[in-house]
């Protein structure tokens, strides 16, 4: 069996833990049944992950089976990785998901959308980054206690993103931690005009709207001083043409939408990278409008 589960962006600025995306970008995850587990890494990514019981995939597998009440049967996993790990770009996201499809599948147990969230939440508890994993396509997402109301569509075919990654790491929980703990009034209004302005500008095509609308002053202005160089490669994507530019996710990876110029806004983000002395680079990706896909 083999399972793709693409990579995602998040927060899109103002749209914090709120706004999700899926990319054509994937982790494939291959299967089968096993005598005990064995687990072998492959790909350009993620080559220093875990290839014992301890990796994620094989961690929410177990955890699945275990909390459906079913028989758990070791598995040999090859895991192909395309997606950069402590990025922003949800690769924790793929294993959960994964390990979540693969245990549902072996088991032949059928659950929703909503409660393959409550599984999931145990190992990361925001759908942002899960939603677009497991149904594709851009996601709005809102939790109250353990439900998750959300809605999905198509993201705008024409506009493409670029993708530009430092060359370090950084946790989500350090992305976290670094949060106000209490914001003001202005401030909440803020970002839910601009959410609510960023979801408009999408709909109606109106991108002119989009660099506004992915201003945020909610988390990514204390993200950014976990990124060097984030203000001047942000000005370098817009003056290179960008619609938008915004920290992908926690970060350190910064995300630019544009409609053309796509390799000049990479290049020139790269190079405001370089000047701060931070080796970087760039993909441009599309959105996908699909999510997990199981192949046997």
């Amino acid at each position: 069996m083999e399972i793709d589960v693409p990579a995602t962006t998040t927060n899109f600025g103002a749209g914090f833990d709120t706004f999700g995306l899926a990319l054509e970008l994937y982790n494939v995850f291959e299967v089968r049944h096993s005598d005990s587990y064995r687990v072998q890494i492959f790909g350009n990514e993620g080559k220093s992950l875990p290839a014992d019981e301890s990796n994620l995939f094989i961690r929410v597998y177990k955890r699945v089976c275990e909390i459906l009440g079913v028989r758990e049967t070791p598995l040999e996993l090859k895991q192909f990785n395309s997606v950069p790990v402590a990025r922003g770009l949800g690769s924790s996201a793929t294993a959960i998901v994964g390990g979540i499809e693969c245990a549902l599948r072996l088991t032949g147990v059928n659950l929703s959308v909503e409660d393959k969230l409550k599984l999931a939440f145990e190992f990361e508890p925001h759908p942002d980054n899960l939603l677009p994993a497991l149904v594709g396509g851009f996601t709005v997402s809102a939790v109250d206690g353990d439900k998750v109301f959300y809605s999905r569509f198509d993201f705008p075919s024409e506009l493409k993103l670029v993708f530009v990654i430092p060359d370090f790491e950084l946790s989500t929980e350090r992305a976290r931690n670094a949060l106000k703990k209490r914001f003001s009034r202005e401030e909440v209004v803020f970002n839910v005009q601009r959410a609510s302005l960023f979801i408009a500008a999408l709909l109606g095509r109106e991108y002119g709207l989009i660099k506004e609308a992915v201003r945020d002053k909610l988390h990514q202005p204390k993200r950014a001083a976990l990124v060097k160089g984030f203000n001047e490669v942000l000005s370098a994507g817009y003056e290179a043409g960008a619609y938008g530019v915004f920290l992908s996710g926690a970060g350190p990876t910064v995300c630019a939408i544009c409609e053309s110029e796509e390799d000049k806004v990479g290049s020139e983000m790269v190079r405001a990278f370089q000047d701060e002395g931070v080796s970087a680079r760039y993909k441009i990706l599309k959105a996908s409008s699909e999510g997990c896909k199981v192949k046997y």
